[in-house]
């Protein structure tokens, strides 16, 4: 009878028992929490401010303004290596039919620079689209990686250099540039790919041929006034800021106006001639190991397109056309081309 008394005293004594075991078990995780998140901020805060090997001596060029809000703060303990989508730091503004493509491809080759492939065309055609859409179109990148992209149009559309400006006044701009003459005809060549049925070349060049009134508002003349297009820009970024590649020697010397667009971009001199062969059937240099493969590589048939031959008495009257309009642009630019 005594036994079944004491029954549910030894019962309670048992709970309480297991209830003082939970609670100091309770009590001795959270301590080990504490103490582990502690050790894990303290490992992040000295990873923070401890060499990180080569890439801490590469210069970040991150413009404060074109950073966006899924970007990464360069200060964020343990993000440093976080890939994010950024506005661009450099853009290629043009010339169509300059070499632009070429340019794009080669530069990616570097391991410092991230470039969109296709191109966007965001600030003469999609604008209204806002500046989050035109950042979700970018690569993700790397703190101290340059961010890219490439569309021709932008140097001779009126409303880009206020738009970019906009976006950030820090951003470096390179233009590729070609004898006018020659980038017309290429110009051409690729429209009558498309439609073969348009008139001639000498026929569009002019408004009255037998006056020889050039027309200088058919696109692939109007392009190449260069110095009229580079006005626009000079009212709102300083020289320093825009780069010239000459078109011509990016065909004959590419790994020499590489290396002077990576000197403008503040990278090191990583693409050189080693990287280059010459293609003799379609008269352009190509890459060796392009980027993400190992073997040869050429741009596409479109490149290279061999050009209808073009009565000498019409691109003469080009010739006398385009000088002065090249002689100033010399003269803007800093740097003379050699056009004759």
């Amino acid at each position: 009878m005594a036994t079944f008394t004491n029954a549910p005293l030894d019962l309670r004594k048992l709970l309480q028992k297991l209830a003082v075991m939970f609670s100091f078990s309770i009590v001795c995780v959270s301590i080990l929490y504490l103490l582990l998140g502690r050790c894990e901020s303290d490992s992040a805060d000295s990873s923070q401010n401890s060499p990180m090997g080569w890439y801490n001596n590469k210069t970040v060029l991150i413009a404060p303004d074109s950073l966006g809000e899924d970007s990464v703060d360069a200060n964020s303990s343990g993000k440093d290596w976080t890939a994010t989508r950024r506005l661009p730091h450099a853009l290629i503004i043009g010339v169509k039919k300059g070499g632009t493509r070429a340019l794009l491809e080669f530069l990616r080759l570097h391991p410092d620079i991230r470039a969109l492939g296709s191109e966007p065309h965001f600030f003469d055609r999609h604008y209204a689209r806002g500046l989050s859409w035109y950042r979700s179109m970018m690569p993700k990148a790397l703190n101290g990686q340059i961010v890219m992209e490439k569309t021709p149009r932008y140097f001779v559309t009126p409303e880009t250099p206020s738009r970019i400006h906009a976006m950030s006044r820090d951003i470096k701009l390179i233009v590729v540039v070609r004898d006018p003459i020659t980038r017309a005809i290429s110009d051409y060549t690729q429209i009558i790919s498309k439609t073969p049925d348009i008139p001639s070349f000498e026929s569009l060049t002019f408004k009255n041929r037998s006056a020889g009134q050039i027309d200088s508002l058919w696109s692939p003349l109007y392009i190449g006034l260069y110095a009229r297009h580079l006005e626009r820009w000079l009212a709102y970024f300083p020289l320093s800021q825009i780069h010239f590649v000459h078109g011509e020697r990016l065909i004959s010397d590419p790994a020499g106006e590489l290396g002077r667009v990576q000197d403008f971009l503040g990278l090191q001199r990583i693409i050189t001639d080693k990287h280059f062969y010459f293609n003799k059937t379609k008269g352009f240099p190509c890459l060796k190991k392009p980027e993400g493969s190992s073997k040869p590589h050429c741009l596409g048939k479109t490149k290279g397109r061999k050009h209808p031959k073009i009565d000498p008495e019409v691109i003469q009257k080009l010739r006398e056309f385009y000088q002065p309009h090249n002689l100033k642009f010399y003269q803007m630019a800093g740097m003379d081309f050699g056009w004759q």
